[in-house]
């Protein structure tokens, strides 16, 4: 189902963004909305487009749409523009996730600045290309996110008829409160993933090991909300779902965003560089403090805490420091534990299916929730 859904939204983007590109070419006439008249743009736009058709899973947007068709939604043309919304979002997000990182490369490609440093070298351009580079990717990462928030706003919030509310017969504020939920959870969907990130990058900064209560609040906020609760919450607020069906929902959502985040982390160490699209040691050597590296100093005698500070956070560190640190993870137990987490929450989201069985949700929506759960179980990428 993923991949049949994949293969929809791409073509959807493609054509929303094909047609930004020609507005941008087009010139602007006493304030007519067809056209930008800034063919400058025209590069800024393609450097969005060409992350979207770079790959990716599209799991954001995918729990949007089979969500909403879960509680009773039936409508493309009411889902469709918050799902795309959902992964311009995260496409904006990476690129500047990217720059912070200092990655080099992302879905198998060069990443959006080092893509824009190298084209800078070539063209033989005055000034600095790595400054280039990367100013020039904030731009088109916040140009995703302004097209996200544009498609959220095409969304005819205030006007939608949530079914619970006609069926009492609510009035026309009654229905607006549909419009102000999903407003408030799209916002905080926002800011909870940003201020993760924030979260994240003062733990590695921090002259202390963190706690795990710390690690935890990051992984919720930039994963357990973002990734799932939150697409999920969006996908039910728009369908009308009933309260009892949201909070199940919510349970299912939380612990599959927080095993996906936890199976990136073994991924970004153990993965393959083929698969996953980026270098395994990417994590390591930019210095992330996961709960894979708190569960391996928890227990590593000190020649083992020495062999894993030589690599966390050293940028410069060669393949046999590397792969001393990953035999650390794997002696001190930190690789099974962090997998027993996955697992953990992978059977809290079996669960919660169960529930949801009993409240009469749709089948393709139940389907899907079932399939994830099983691609999640034999993920490698």
């Amino acid at each position: 189902m993923l991949d049949a859904f994949r293969g929809r939204l791409d073509s959807a983007l493609s054509s929303w963004l094909g047609a930004k590109r020609q507005a941008a070419g087009r010139p602007s006439e006493s304030g007519a909305a067809d056209g930008l008249g800034l063919p400058e743009m025209q590069e800024l736009i393609d450097g969005v487009a060409r992350l979207v058709a770079g790959g990716g899973k599209r799991l954001r947007p995918a729990l949007v749409y089979y969500t909403y068709r879960a509680c009773g939604g039936s409508s493309d043309g009411e889902v469709w523009p918050l799902a795309m919304a959902t992964e311009l979002l995260h496409t904006y997000l990476l690129i500047h996730d990217d720059i912070m990182d200092h990655a080099e490369v992302r879905r198998g490609q060069p990443a959006a600045h080092a893509r824009l440093r190298d084209l800078h070298r070539e063209l033989g351009w005055r000034g600095d290309a790595a400054d280039f580079g990367v100013a020039a990717a904030i731009l088109i990462g916040d140009l995703a996110h302004s097209y996200a928030v544009e498609l959220f706003t095409s969304l005819p919030l205030a006007e939608r008829d949530d079914r619970s509310q006609r069926a009492e017969g609510a009035d026309r504020a009654d229905r607006s409160h549909a419009g102000r939920a999903l407003t408030r959870s799209f916002s905080a969907m926002c800011e909870e993933v940003i201020g993760g990130q924030y979260l994240e990058l003062l733990l590695a900064q921090a002259a202390v090991e963190p706690e795990a209560r710390e690690l935890l609040r990051v992984l919720r906020l930039k994963s357990g909300r973002y990734t799932a609760e939150r697409p999920i919450q969006l996908g039910a607020i728009l369908a009308g779902a009933s309260a009892e069906a949201k909070a199940e929902l919510s349970l299912y959502g939380t612990a599959v965003g927080e095993a996906f985040q936890l199976q990136d982390d073994l991924l970004g160490m153990f993965g393959d560089a083929a698969a996953t699209g980026k270098p395994v040691d990417a994590d390591l050597k930019e210095g992330k403090f996961t709960f894979l590296i708190h569960h391996a100093l928890a227990a590593a005698s000190p020649a083992e805490r020495q062999a894993l500070a030589a690599a966390l956070g050293n940028p410069a560190a060669t393949p046999e420091q590397v792969m001393r640190a990953r035999a650390v993870l794997e002696r001190t137990g930190a690789r099974r534990a962090v997998t027993e987490m996955a697992a953990e929450r992978l059977r809290a989201a079996r669960e919660s299916l169960g529930a949801l069985a009993l409240l009469g949700l749709a089948e393709e929506g139940r389907l899907f929730f079932a399939g994830l759960l099983d691609y999640l179980r034999e993920r490698e990428r």
